[in-house]
């Protein structure tokens, strides 16, 4: 009955994940959202009177600071500016309404090997789960959800004192990766290079925080707290000033990185009712998706229905699929497309402009 449950949850989840997000910004600006790990009542790790919530917000305020100080069109979201416990469904719940293009998640690491250092970089994924160094640190950063009222509610039953509940993240399928994993690398190699940390890697493992956000998305364990000299180090001026530096070159990377993609982007169409222009009747088209930026085209959502095309609007591309002058064709098709997107609905276009339903009706001789 258990796994009956999970898999139930699992499957609602992913639908959940794979709906479009609509981004509040209508600037055209990127969206990051920097969380610094733990907070308030929740320290993390702790060395003495050092404490990983406060190194987390340092060196991510900073990160910040520098961000919003030399990238334009980069619009900065912080989960906690002070020392205040934010729910870890909370954080990734304020990247997904912001409709962020990147969430980065800033943590320091602790093991009991008071020798272990270097910092090192997570993506969400479960080819190393099993492994006890990954395993064990994504259920240890994942145990402060026991601290959240009701934690069983908000992530499907998940025991942060099971490794059996790493099962979860196997059935899911991370449409981000490949972005994901390039932030990752950037900034690992980042903090190898520019703040000369020991390089630990890249890695993937069942972190909550990632696995509740929908957007490219990263950890960073920016070092060893339980180790005195990087402790030392990531609680001194200069610790701070070249890992925030670090950060911000990789996200410099990353960014130019991703406006590379954007002007290799090619357009599905720029026109509404480019194919129903020269028709002498309305088309209908089931408009399904809304998004601040246009998809790449190898985006697997261009093929997943037929005649898939997008047109612009108050600055937001609004995706559309099917291309009928059949109005009952175009209702079967909207039914099939409500299954993963609900509030998907029908749009008519006539000789290129956009009309009404029932203007299109009236066209058609139709009631």
């Amino acid at each position: 009955m258990a796994h009956r449950k999970i898999w139930i949850l699992i499957t609602a989840a992913l639908l959940i994940a794979a709906m479009p997000v609509q981004a509040v910004d209508k600037d055209g600006n990127f969206i990051l959202v920097i969380d610094a790990g733990h907070g308030g009542k929740d320290p993390g790790a702790v060395n003495g009177k050092s404490q990983e919530k406060t190194i987390n917000l340092n060196i991510a305020l900073k990160m910040g600071k520098l961000i919003e100080e030399n990238c334009k069109n980069v619009k900065v979201i912080y989960t906690r500016k002070t020392d205040v416990f934010v729910e870890l469904y909370k954080r990734a719940d304020i990247a997904n309404k912001a409709g962020a293009d990147m969430f980065i998640s800033v943590h320091t690491n602790s093991a009991k090997n008071k020798s272990a250092n270097g910092a090192e970089t997570y993506l969400l994924g479960v080819e190393e789960n099993r492994t006890s160094a990954n395993l064990n640190a994504a259920l240890e950063e994942n145990k402060a959800i026991l601290l959240e009222n009701d934690y069983q509610t908000h992530y499907e039953g998940y025991d942060p004192n099971s490794p059996e509940s790493m099962i979860i993240f196997e059935f899911m399928q991370n449409e981000y990766q490949k972005e994901s994993l390039k932030m990752a690398s950037f900034t690992q190699n980042q903090m190898v290079s520019t703040a000369k940390r020991p390089d630990r890697g890249v890695h993937q493992a069942g972190y909550l925080v990632l696995w509740k956000s929908t957007m490219p998305s990263i950890l960073i364990e920016l070092g060893f707290i339980s180790n005195d000299n990087e402790c030392k180090y990531l609680t001194s001026q200069k610790g701070i000033d070249e890992m925030s530096n670090s950060l911000y070159l990789a996200f410099c990377e990353y960014l130019d990185y991703h406006n590379k993609l954007l002007e290799k982007a090619v357009p599905v169409t720029q026109a509404i009712g480019n194919k129903g222009a020269d028709k002498e009747l309305p088309v209908y088209k089931v408009q399904f998706m809304s998004l601040k930026k246009p998809l790449k085209e190898n985006d697997k959502r261009l093929t997943a229905y037929p005649n898939v095309s997008y047109y612009t609007e108050n600055g937001t591309c609004k995706y559309t699929c099917g291309d009928t002058t059949d109005y009952d064709a175009i209702q079967e098709t909207k039914k099939e497309v409500q299954k993963k997107y609900k509030d998907a609905f029908v749009i008519a276009v006539y000789q290129g402009e956009r009309i009404t339903v029932k203007k299109a009706r009236e066209i058609s001789g139709k009631n």
